[in-house]
């Protein structure tokens, strides 16, 4: 049975081993699900603000852990002039007076967190003109004031002062209340039933339309929740899986395998190559890489790639080219590598055919474990400003949290999803490279 075989089935024996292998399946699932299930540009007119943006509560928890604690939290309802029926109550003299009913069934004890309305009117020279009134469920009507609509207009209901002021309190809380007095020590409740909102437009044009619709925003969304800017979380921590994998993967190869070659390389030729070798590691040891990469994202850019770059080149002549050059130096004077030269094999087939393969079965827990080493590296780098400005990741989940202070206005889902997902990458590949440590290093192999 060769090596590798017989160290797979010496792992299936550490059951960290599988419970890791089962993280690392997971992730890599998650990550190829996201890319199939979002492309790229799809996430990202999501992160920016596509289309649908304005439908989004604003900070608002995930949906699972409101019901888990046994809240009822509402969620966002919405209801649009399409799906409604337009009455068109009196026409004359080209000035034509238009009735739409806009309704939701609020089924919630809680109070929503806004009220807004969004007109989007299609005329010519003269912009239509709109009555909005609010029914409650008992029949009672209060009115909402009128305006003149332009192309596309934006009725934030829930910040009315004037309307506040004639209900006593907030208007999201005022139009959904219970009735009763207002200004009362008790906490009000709100009235499940059905609401509408009365829309009385008088169009000055034959073919002026208008389109509204009615959001009732919610206290959760989703299953992740959302952020300051309305954005859906889940965008950004589903699109993180493939983006910190890829990071991690790509910066553990470039750094391990470059570096392995270039010790092969110092322990096979020896003197002076192995000499400037060895002092260019010792003065890169030297070197901090996070202020490096602090400074190259301030002055220059702070692009990912750009990123990932630097991380490959300062990781070359690391520390680890001194421990592959004492695992090679035996190596060197083997029996097979004095036949290899004996039937006259070239030096890079001697160094990459012969020497690095030896030693790949010791290194193999080491690669694993620097996965989530540079993936906690991206994701410091985000955090302190530094994330590529375009790609949606954890490490820009959690700095926009520290910005808006999450923590304190006691939004915890905002930093501890992002945190979670970090510690579950860590966990998994640390429980396999520790389980692939003591099967293929020989020290620390059990009978």
């Amino acid at each position: 049975m060769s090596p590798w075989r017989e160290g797979i089935a010496r792992l299936r024996r550490y059951p960290s081993a599988v419970a890791g292998l089962a993280i690392i399946a997971a992730l890599i699932a998650t990550a190829v699900y996201t890319v199939i299930a979002i492309p790229y540009p799809q996430a990202q007119e999501l992160w920016r603000g596509g289309e649908r943006w304005q439908e989004l509560p604003v900070n608002a928890g995930p949906v699972w852990a409101d019901r888990l604690l046994g809240g009822d939290a509402p969620r966002t309802l919405t209801a649009s002039s399409a799906a409604a029926e337009t009455v068109e109550e009196a026409a004359y003299d080209g000035v034509r007076l238009n009735r739409t009913v806009l309704a939701v069934d609020y089924p919630y004890t809680e109070f929503p967190s806004e009220v807004t309305l969004f007109l989007e009117a299609d005329f010519e020279q003269r912009r239509p003109f709109v009555r909005m009134r609010w029914r409650t469920p008992d029949g009672e009507v209060i009115p909402l004031g009128a305006r003149r609509v332009g192309e596309q207009g934006r009725v934030s209901i829930s910040q009315d002062r004037g309307l506040e002021s004639r209900l006593g309190r907030a208007p999201q809380v005022g139009l959904f209340a219970e009735p009763g007095p207002a200004g009362t020590e008790e906490r009000p409740e709100a009235r499940p039933g059905r609401y509408e909102l009365i829309l009385e437009t008088v169009h000055f044009e034959r073919t002026s339309q208008l389109a509204a619709e009615l959001v009732v925003y919610g206290q959760v969304h989703g299953l992740l929740g959302t952020d300051h800017e309305r954005r859906d979380l889940a965008v950004a921590l589903l699109w993180g899986t493939p983006v910190a994998l890829a990071f991690g993967l790509l910066a553990a190869v470039g750094t391990t395998v470059t570096t392995l070659v270039i010790a092969a390389a110092g322990v096979w030729y020896g003197g002076w190559v192995d000499a400037l070798i060895q002092r260019l590691t010792e003065i890169n040891m030297i070197l901090p890489l996070l202020p490096i990469l602090v400074m190259v994202g301030t002055l220059y850019s702070t692009s990912i790639w750009l990123m990932l770059g630097v991380v490959v080149v300062l990781g070359i002549f690391s520390a680890g080219i001194k421990m592959y050059r004492a695992m090679l130096l035996p190596l060197r004077e083997a029996g097979y590598i004095e036949a290899a030269r004996a039937y006259g094999a070239s030096n890079p087939r001697i160094i990459l055919r012969y020497m690095v393969p030896r030693i790949l079965p010791v290194l193999l827990p080491t690669f694993v474990t620097l996965i989530p080493t540079y993936v906690f590296l991206e994701a410091s780098l985000a955090v302190l400003g530094l994330g590529d400005p375009v790609l949606p990741t954890w490490g820009k989940v959690l700095h926009d949290a520290q910005a808006q202070s999450a923590l304190y206005h006691g939004h915890y889902y905002w930093v501890l999803e992002p945190a979670a997902l970090l510690m579950l990458t860590g966990l998994g590949f640390a429980m396999l490279g520790f389980a692939l440590d003591r099967v293929f290093n020989p020290r620390l192999r059990s009978v």
